[in-house]
């Protein structure tokens, strides 16, 4: 019987490549995104199945993990990939655009995770994937509340590791590096306030800086055959870096001291 996989966010980037390349490898996909009658993507030109799920609805989560354990019986891999990225200065945030970075972010991937541990718990088995970013390690300017989310998701996956592992439920960590998607266009929330500027300048010598790098980013395929590797490895190995030079700064982040690193990520952001 072949393996399944659920995972959240699926309707473009990382989580529609990862989609792909699961059905390809013969598994049963369950690939879900908040408009799938309305977002039409490559997905539905495949056989696969695509339903609807929204982490800030609690009721859609668990509507999806019911549809998938009907049809399917079971489920061995949950990936959640749904996220978004709050960026600018964060004087200039509002109460309401942290509330919904974090709702969005951090707890709506612990209510999925919550109501996918029963579910492993009884089979005996399963694999959490929790798509972070090496911006969960490190961080750069102008991305304060999205990096804080990500260091938030590292945090809880290596605390639950510990956890579930007498379960037979292993978590994992993904942590990409920069991936060419629209993550910057359509997944992307500018903070502004028109009666503060004082920030302008630095911002948007900071954004040319980042946009400059985009042409040299990893295709988000590359990350899917990491989420893979993951769900199939058979390993204990809680974190999976890939992307563009990820490497190289995490190494860099780990043996340079702060005054050194930090000098390194301001000159390049």
């Amino acid at each position: 019987m072949p393996n399944t996989v659920l995972i959240t966010g699926s309707s473009t980037g990382i989580g529609k490549e990862t989609a792909l390349y699961f059905y390809k490898k013969g598994w049963n996909v369950v690939a879900t995104m908040r408009n799938p009658d309305k977002r039409k993507t490559e997905l539905h030109e495949t056989k696969m199945d695509i339903v609807h799920l929204d982490v800030l609805e609690i009721n859609s989560i668990k509507k999806a993990i019911r549809y998938t354990l009907d049809k399917f019986g079971k489920i061995d891999v949950f990936v959640n990939n749904a996220g978004y990225a709050v960026r600018g200065a964060f004087e200039l945030s509002t109460r309401e655009q942290i509330e919904k970075q974090y709702n969005t972010n951090v707890l709506g991937l612990m209510d999925a995770v919550r109501e996918i541990i029963p579910i492993f718990r009884k089979q005996k088995h399963g694999i959490i994937i929790n798509v972070a970013s090496i911006g969960g390690r490190i961080t750069v300017p102008f991305y304060s509340i999205y990096n804080s989310t990500k260091w938030a998701i590292e945090g809880f996956s290596e605390g639950l590791h510990y956890e579930l592992k007498p379960f037979n439920i292993k978590v994992k960590i993904i942590e990409p590096g920069l991936i060419k998607t629209d993550f910057y266009d359509r997944s992307m929330v500018n903070i502004q306030n028109e009666e503060i500027d004082v920030y302008n300048k630095y911002f948007e010598k900071s954004l040319k800086k980042t946009m400059a790098m985009e042409p040299s980013a990893s295709h988000p395929s590359l990350i899917a055959k990491i989420i893979y590797k993951a769900a199939t490895d058979n390993r204990g190995k809680l974190r999976y870096s890939k992307g563009k030079n990820s490497w190289l700064v995490l190494f860099l982040r780990k043996i340079l001291p702060d005054t050194l690193f930090f000098k390194i990520i301001k000159a390049s952001t």
